[in-house]
């Protein structure tokens, strides 16, 4: 019985594995000034995968997304955005994975979300300003780089917490128990309209 629970959980993880895969293939720019600032929605399989299986199994998800993207398309930036994807969906997706997991609840899901947006936004601007703007051979004067983390990583990374975080609150509850088999604490189901 294990090995078939465990087989389940494989077959879920590659099908969200795939799904967020195929939406990294649909972006768009919503800061003019910095377009390589492109959002998707490839984290919404990752967090509801996260949701139901766990913060590690968000992580492996996240992880195959982006080994994905690169087998099937390559990397346009030596690495650095899958690199810089992996990093800022990790920081949203386990927090508040962690969150809900502790008691299964609408109010923890919210809370949750609200926080990974939260922690996105710290750890995303701390792995561009450290690691992935000087790996991708970026120099900016203090005055560049203030006005890139204020009016393009700021936002950018609110504006996709929101989506994200909205587009997984509309769709878990409808597959928590047909496809996840996530059995919500007793007279307080997640996202319920209760």
């Amino acid at each position: 019985m294990k090995e078939r629970n465990n087989l389940k959980t494989l077959i879920k993880v590659a099908l969200l594995s795939a799904i967020a895969f195929i939406l990294m293939y649909i972006d768009f720019p919503v800061i003019p000034m910095f377009p390589w600032l492109k959002i998707d929605l490839s984290e919404v399989p990752v967090l509801m995968g996260a949701f139901a299986f766990g913060p590690g199994i968000g992580i492996v998800i996240e992880f195959i997304k982006n080994l994905l993207i690169v087998v099937m398309k390559g990397s346009q930036t030596g690495l650095v955005g899958e690199v810089a994807n992996f990093i800022v969906g990790i920081a949203m997706v386990v927090p508040a994975a962690m969150i809900y997991k502790r008691n299964k609840t609408k109010r923890n899901a919210i809370i949750g979300m609200i926080v990974g947006i939260l922690v996105m936004e710290v750890v995303g601007i701390i792995a561009n300003v450290y690691f992935l703007l000087p790996a991708y051979g970026m120099q900016m004067s203090s005055a560049d780089l203030m006005q890139y983390v204020t009016v393009g990583l700021l936002p950018f990374n609110g504006i996709k917490g929101v989506l994200i975080s909205v587009a997984t609150y509309m769709l878990y509850k409808k597959l928590s128990v047909t496809v996840f088999n996530d059995r919500p604490a007793k007279n307080n189901v997640i996202l319920d309209n209760k």
